[in-house]
């Protein structure tokens, strides 16, 4: 039986996740996690309110080096400049974890009732997000909008990440917020010249 109460945690989260991956997620119950984790039902209780979010783990982790590090951006950066390196410091907590990482993102999107839990979750991130960068000064319209750009480019990096695992992170990140700008100025470009 694990010690510590992170060692138990660190075991349901395993556990859970090989069991999804067996079975699929609305197969598998509480107790048949914590009876793979070696520990009781009410362990599991302890450590998370459902099945759901031993899969969002980490989601209050991740909010919190988000928007310390859009409060920490230097002076003078445009707001998606401020994201890509808010999302550089998220990325390195999912780098760090990949191994739960990515069979977790081919758990939720197979999963219905887990995609729309991202969704709820992904939106409390991007008002969180939204709110550090008008802290910082940036419009309410323009804030709201760059945490949406920003977190479906981030979104967009981390999947291209895990079908192609032969570059980092990061630099799918580089290349996604490129092909965002490049996006946004041949759109701007085209109207303009349409006009």
């Amino acid at each position: 039986m694990p010690r510590s109460g992170a060692e138990a945690r660190r075991r349901l989260r395993q556990a859970a996740l090989e069991l999804y991956r067996e079975r699929g997620f609305d197969q598998t119950t509480t107790a048949e996690i914590a009876a793979r984790a070696d520990v009781n039902e009410r362990t599991f209780f302890r450590h998370f309110p459902d099945k759901r979010e031993v899969l969002f783990d980490g989601q209050a982790d991740l909010r919190d080096a988000l928007t310390r590090a859009v409060a920490e951006a230097p002076d003078g950066l445009e707001p998606l400049d401020v994201l890509l390196g808010a999302f550089r410091e998220g990325g390195r907590i999912l780098e760090e974890n990949r191994p739960f990482s990515e069979p977790r993102q081919e758990i939720i999107a197979a999963t219905p009732t887990l995609r729309e839990r991202e969704l709820a979750k992904a939106a409390a991130l991007t008002d969180a997000l939204a709110d550090a960068l008008r802290r910082r000064g940036v419009a309410d319209r323009l804030a709201a909008l760059a945490a949406q750009t920003g977190w479906a480019a981030f979104h967009h990096a981390v999947q291209a990440w895990i079908d192609d695992p032969s570059q980092s992170l990061d630099a799918h990140l580089s290349q996604t917020f490129a092909d965002l700008r490049a996006l946004t100025g041949h759109y701007v470009r085209g109207s303009r010249g349409a006009g």
